[in-house]
């Protein structure tokens, strides 16, 4: 294949990551983890169902960063998994140095890549690359909003008894439980979600939405959801490999729009081969705006400890 994409943890994330790249044959895939044998075990593991899932993409399994060299896009899943009653902000100090050296070895190897980060907290690791990797600002990207606009989507067909296909929603703000899902931009076949339920039933989604990270973790006890974050970053992937130009929730370095400055929060973007091509600001009401504000403050915050912690 003409595309090379790096995945940076070959845990539950990264493996699922590496699996839906590769199934959907839009590149070779590197994987790679610290753990001696886990990259080179799944990386094998993936190519042995290759010839039923019926896909030629190449998989690579490493302990290092040689075989990331020249690669499109690199997606960092790397870090600790939030456990019950954790957290995303309880991970910043670990998660961090772990970030900052993963950005460094793959900028080396590959400076003109595109970086997608999903390790947690999420818009904290998004400075935190930024910094490490000194790429412009439209090549460090956060998963996020794709995630959280999934969930609401899903919670939104199942209220509904619809196909999730039809179903369409926007969740700003940071990846935490200060984020921003926006029940006038939620659709189902254009149809936005205030004229099909009430108004208490549109906030318990709402509210499920910004804990449905959690909820999962309170499920599963060992570990955190994977399935979902995983699609999301391939999702974006896909867009940046294919120069599809998607409109989708990322979390992007803004300075300036929505009131924003020197903050890497959840909006909606063009996502083309140049990574974010554009920021869309969509009107928000003054209800909506204070809530943006809100958990921008809370992004701050994280912020104020990289510092602290000299990040």
């Amino acid at each position: 294949m003409d595309k090379k994409v790096t995945v940076i943890g070959a845990g539950n994330v990264g493996a699922t990551a590496a699996q839906r790249l590769c199934e959907k044959e839009l590149c070779d895939v590197v994987l790679v983890d610290i753990v001696e044998g886990v990259p080179q075990g799944k990386a094998l593991d993936l190519t042995e169902a290759a010839p039923i899932e019926k896909h030629d993409a190449h998989l690579t399994g490493s302990n290092g960063y040689e075989a990331t060299e020249g690669s499109d896009i690199v997606i960092i899943t790397a870090g600790i998994p939030r456990k019950p009653g954790m957290s995303r902000d309880d991970l910043i100090a670990t998660n961090a140095g772990i970030v900052k050296n993963v950005t460094e070895q793959v900028a080396k190897l590959s400076p003109n890549t595109v970086l997608i980060i999903v390790s947690n907290p999420l818009d904290a690791m998004c400075h935190v690359a930024y910094e490490a990797s000194g790429f412009s600002k439209n090549r460090v990207i956060g998963m996020a909003g794709v995630l959280d606009s999934a969930r609401f989507r899903a919670f939104i067909a199942m209220e509904l008894n619809v196909s999730v296909e039809n179903t369409h929603a926007f969740v700003l703000g940071g990846h935490g439980d200060t984020m921003v899902p926006l029940p006038r931009y939620s659709t189902v076949a254009g149809i936005p979600i205030t004229e099909l339920m009430p108004a208490d039933r549109i906030d318990a989604l709402v509210e499920r939405t910004a804990n449905g990270g959690a909820e999962i973790v309170s499920l599963l006890k060992t570990g955190s959801a994977y399935y979902a974050p995983a699609s999301a970053a391939v999702e974006m992937a896909e867009s940046i490999l294919k120069d599809k130009k998607k409109v989708l929730p990322c979390a992007t370095y803004l300075q300036g729009e929505y009131g924003l400055n020197d903050l890497f929060i959840g909006v909606p973007v063009k996502l083309g081969a140049d990574g974010v091509e554009d920021v869309i600001e969509i009107k928000l009401s003054q209800s909506e705006q204070e809530l943006l504000n809100k958990s921008a403050q809370a992004v701050e915050e994280l912020k104020g400890i990289l510092q602290k912690l000299n990040y």
